[in-house]
């Protein structure tokens, strides 16, 4: 069995690691869409807007309302990704941990 300052080395070892993951998944960009592309989010896989695009054709008042629900899906598509790429990266940094069935970490 390791002795206590085996198991907090250890500890702070993950801790650095995990941090270094969730600092570089600020890098990673995704891309949400909505409209079949007529609007494009691009965000982080921390979950930063990092720019919208809206095609020429919807800008025009009458369209004001699909317009909004466009950039709202466009988002939510772009979150949905980020969550599953960060997922996927973090999941990729505990994968040797030794932890229970269903622990999630914070990140």
């Amino acid at each position: 069995m390791k002795n206590l300052d085996d198991i907090l080395k250890m500890a702070a070892n993950v801790q650095e690691e995990l941090s270094k993951a969730q600092a570089g998944l600020d890098t990673i960009e995704v891309e949400g869409v909505s409209g079949g592309g007529l609007v494009k989010v691009k965000a982080s896989a921390k979950g930063r807007i990092i720019g919208v695009s809206i095609d020429d054709s919807l800008l025009n008042v009458s369209e004001k309302q699909m317009l909004e629900d466009l950039i709202a899906a466009a988002l939510n598509d772009a979150r949905t990704k980020a969550d599953s790429v960060s997922n996927s990266e973090m999941s990729k940094m505990t994968a040797g941990l030794p932890l229970p069935p269903g622990f999630k970490l914070p990140f």
